[in-house]
């Protein structure tokens, strides 16, 4: 059996080479073609990819190129900055100069607190005599109103100002000045109030009521029948010389009342410059605080007004009314005095003075 086997593969190629050798060719044509083709295609990818690799090998180096650069720069500017840190630092003071410089600052902030007290005190002190200085200045004040013009309300207030800065001070010395002090402020209070700016004004407004008491002697004027009448009587002499009479002469047959002579021309006006004189001197006696004065005028104006003008005039009689009800206000109280008070106040400004004048006790001394 083992010789016939290989008679049988000899026969074999024998009867089918015509037949299958013809068509094998083609196929190995076709796949080493398509070999070929991949072969291309992968030779073109790869060099496709040795490029692309190419370009980012060229662009890291470019990034590693600038990275190196930026590099340089921000050491430079970091050594630059440490150069200007270690120059500070070389400026900077050690910690022994700054100890010194500390114990220098300490030294110096308890040097300034003593000075600001020591100022404070004596700025105190000047403002406390100031004070006192201005309650003895309105307390002058206060004698000048009383003794001058008489002025209660503003004395009251010039001592009311001195007392509340003596009160201010709080000092137990100031008892007996303030003690005086609100003696006399107790006895302006108690005073009546005198008006005399209002009674000044109330007089200067009678006297401008002065022109107009009287007027001048009364003048008849005919009504505008009495020509025609006389007109119509032209025959009669008589009524026509009638007429001319009466313009000047009237009869006033009433003799129970008291018929006074018509005032006129210069006799009024020397009247009404007399009463307007003695209202004036009215005044000046309210202004002044001089009731014998004021009231001496207004009886003397009372007196023109009953002598030269008529009584039963309305003007006349209010008149007379109004001088009246003036010459009972009173125009001048009696004062109180501020010497003792002024005084009194002095005393414990040179007590005060004298005290700050003296040196200081020392405490070993006690």
């Amino acid at each position: 059996m083992s010789e016939t086997a290989p008679q049988i593969i000899e026969t074999t190629p024998q009867t089918d080479t015509p037949v299958v050798a013809a068509p094998a060719k083609a196929p190995g044509r076709a796949l080493a073609g398509f070999a070929l083709l991949i072969g291309l295609v992968g030779l073109g990818a790869g060099g496709w990819s040795s490029w692309q690799l190419y370009q980012q090998r060229a662009a890291a180096a470019e990034d590693l190129a600038q990275l190196e650069h930026s590099n340089e720069a921000a050491q430079q500017q970091f050594k630059a900055i440490e150069q200007r840190v270690l120059q500070r630092l070389a400026g900077l003071p050690t910690a022994t100069e700054l100890g010194e410089q500390r114990d220098l600052l300490v030294g110096l902030q308890g040097e300034q607190q003593r000075l600001a007290q020591s100022l404070s005190n004596v700025l105190g002190k000047s403002r406390e005599d100031w004070r006192l200085a201005e309650s003895e200045h309105l307390l002058r004040l206060a004698m000048l109103r009383l003794t001058a013009l008489q002025d209660v309300n503003s004395a009251t207030a010039l001592v009311e100002g001195a007392d509340e800065i003596l009160r201010a001070q709080n000092d137990p010395q100031a008892f007996a000045a303030r003690g005086e002090l609100i003696k006399v402020l107790e006895a302006l209070r108690s005073l009546p109030q005198v008006d005399r700016s209002g009674l000044f004004l109330q007089l200067a407004a009678l006297r401008g009521q002065v022109n107009d008491l009287q007027k001048l002697a009364p003048e008849y004027i005919l009504s505008p029948e009495a020509p025609a009448t006389a007109n119509a009587s032209d025959g009669s002499r008589w009524d026509e010389i009638w007429a001319k009479l009466s313009r000047y002469v009237r009869i006033d047959l009433h003799a129970d009342q008291d018929v006074r002579p018509q005032l006129a021309g210069q006799s009024l006006a020397q009247v009404r410059l007399t009463l307007a004189l003695a209202l004036e001197q009215a005044q000046w006696g309210a202004l002044n605080g001089q009731p014998e004065v004021y009231r001496q005028a207004l009886t003397a104006a009372d007196d023109v007004l009953d002598t030269y003008f008529d009584r039963d005039n309305q003007a006349v009689k209010a008149m007379q009314q109004r001088i009246g009800d003036l010459s009972g206000k009173p125009v001048a109280v009696q004062l109180p005095t501020l010497d003792t008070a002024l005084n009194t106040l002095q005393v414990y400004l040179k007590r005060r003075e004298s005290a700050d004048l003296l040196p200081p006790v020392e405490e070993g001394g006690q």
